[in-house]
């Protein structure tokens, strides 16, 4: 089994440790609706994927 040589410094421990941080989730905008969507993903609201409707959506009220 590898075991390192030498002891890693602090900040060289931060630093690596500072990649994990948590960051939000970017929100891309809907290209039909307008409403803030995550990327990859067909819309929520009105059920467009790209430029194409792949889910049907049924009016509330």
């Amino acid at each position: 089994m590898a075991v390192p040589k030498r002891r890693q410094s602090i900040s060289r421990q931060k630093r690596r440790r500072g990649a994990n941080r948590w960051k939000a989730p970017q929100l891309a905008t809907c290209g039909s609706c307008g409403a803030a969507k995550p990327g990859h993903v067909a819309c929520p609201s009105c059920g467009y994927y790209g430029d194409r409707q792949v889910l049907d959506i049924e009016a509330k009220g």
